[in-house]
């Protein structure tokens, strides 16, 4: 119980206060494809295996997200998109990274940034949003027909999709936490072909030493511990996407 409370009291903080200088509304206008290209080339700099090692045909993976997947507050190469990168790099699956993790972004604004990032080509989008849809309030059915749309076009234009499930505290009161909660499983059901992690923070959100200060995003040691949730589901979807 007291975990679930410092999350909330981070939660709070963030829909008052949101993330800092780095939040962006998720009323402004999108990233600018050159905005986003800056960003993956910081990220390059600091990956492990270096950029320059990855096989050229290398599948291209997508981190669409929000300041979890951007690793808020923490260096990029300690963000949960680059350890699972490291990880199944060191398994024989290398894969290029582009991390479009943005701190406050919501389902809209992902949906905005969606048709530059699939321009890319990617293999796999990895989707990681909704959880601040849900801190603001936003009607479940809407977070819910946005990550339907996110998905629907991803698949469209090639890219398999690997839905990673938000859960919000319980003090956003118990019916909205079950619609929100429930979206993420029917999305997947409907979705054959699209990996599914039900709860990707499992084991970091709530747990001493894996979150910062603020009980909402995660530390060093909490993204580690998101990349073993997320790593597997990756593997499989990548291994399929091979076999195409």
């Amino acid at each position: 119980m007291r975990e679930w409370l410092a999350f909330v009291l981070g939660s709070l903080l963030l829909v008052a206060c949101g993330d800092g200088p780095k939040t962006r509304r998720s009323d402004e206008a999108p990233l600018s494809p050159e905005a986003l290209s800056r960003s993956a080339e910081r990220s390059a700099s600091a990956r492990t295996p270096a950029a320059g090692d990855l096989p050229a045909d290398a599948p291209l993976v997508v981190f669409l997200g929000d300041s979890i997947s951007a690793g808020l507050h923490l260096d990029p190469e300690d963000a949960f998109p680059a350890a699972v990168q490291r990880r199944l790099a060191a398994e024989g699956e290398p894969f290029r990274l582009v991390n479009a993790g943005v701190s406050g972004d919501t389902s809209a604004g992902g949906l905005r940034r969606l048709d530059w990032l699939l321009k890319q080509a990617p293999a796999v989008l990895v989707l990681e949003l909704g959880g601040n849809d849900g801190l603001r309030g936003q009607a479940p059915k809407e977070i819910e027909a946005r990550l339907r749309e996110i998905i629907q076009r991803a698949r469209a234009a090639g890219a398999s999709v690997l839905l990673l499930g938000v859960r919000l505290p319980p003090s956003l009161g118990p019916e909205y936490v079950r619609e929100f909660d429930a979206l993420y499983g029917r999305l997947a059901a409907e979705c054959d072909e699209c990996g599914y992690v039900p709860f990707f923070m499992e084991g970091a959100a709530g747990v001493p030493g894996m979150m910062l200060d603020d009980g909402l995003h995660p530390t060093k040691k909490g993204h580690e511990r998101i990349a073993e949730n997320v790593a597997p589901a990756l593997s499989g979807l990548l291994e399929r996407s091979q076999t195409r």
